[in-house]
């Protein structure tokens, strides 16, 4: 009787699919794997002393903004920390600055997979990978980490937009987090930041929120220039016993 109540209750519940779906609508399946092919030019800084040990480095992943797209790996120099580079600063860690294509913006998919390759090819400390950028990488900041919470040990998005992310901020209530932005900005709205910040507080996470009083849109100057930021980023890694 046990094996003739569960082939009925079977055919029953077929019999019901078919009618649902039988008059009106047709029923359809896509399965189908999707190759991302990926495609980025990157600069690649490594700290004086990375070719005289076999030890692992932090890494860095810096985003520019909207204006240094292109094929032309010069503009990444335009702003931020590989700016500071080229001008002889030196930092304790290995630094991955990616070039966006003209026309595009920062696809977290697409830097995801860039960082398994830097991860592949360097001595790269997975415990102290970081992220920061400015104005549309701080966008793509926000997009990234929303991705993978749990690869960064601290990120650092300046002026950038955050979208509908403020919706799903409690994925990221354990990730140290430092947000920049101008008061006077005029490109991306403070509001942007604000909203974001808030819904992270809200989730428990311990938010640090710089606003320049007098800044517009260019708050990543004051902000890459400031050493405590690198300290602070530093100063975080992830649990590998987790």
């Amino acid at each position: 009787m046990k094996k003739l109540f569960i082939i009925l209750l079977t055919i029953v519940s077929v019999s019901l699919f078919a009618q649902t779906h039988s008059l009106r609508q047709t029923v359809g399946q896509v399965d189908k794997e999707i190759t991302l092919k990926v495609k980025l030019q990157y600069l690649v800084y490594l700290p004086p002393t990375y070719k005289d040990d076999n030890k692992e480095w932090p890494l860095v992943l810096f985003l520019h903004g909207a204006g240094e797209r292109g094929y032309d790996l010069n503009f990444v120099n335009r702003n931020g920390p590989t700016k500071l580079v080229e001008e002889g600063k030196d930092f304790p860690f290995i630094m991955v600055s990616p070039q966006c294509p003209l026309g595009q913006r920062w696809d977290e998919n697409e830097l995801s997979t860039l960082l398994d390759e830097i991860e592949r090819i360097y001595r790269v400390d997975k415990s102290r990978e970081y992220i920061t950028g400015l104005s549309m990488g701080g966008e793509g900041t926000w997009k990234l980490i929303m991705l993978e919470p749990d690869r960064f040990a601290a990120a650092a998005p300046v002026c950038g937009r955050t979208g509908s992310s403020y919706l799903d901020a409690c994925k990221l209530k354990n990730l140290p987090i430092w947000v920049f932005h101008g008061a006077m900005d005029d490109v991306v709205s403070l509001d942007e930041s604000v909203r974001m910040v808030k819904a992270l507080e809200q989730c428990g996470n311990d938010v640090r929120f710089t606003i320049y009083p007098k800044a517009n849109h260019n708050a990543w100057d004051e902000t890459y220039n400031n050493e405590e930021l690198y300290k602070w980023l530093l100063g975080h890694s992830l649990d590998k016993n987790k």
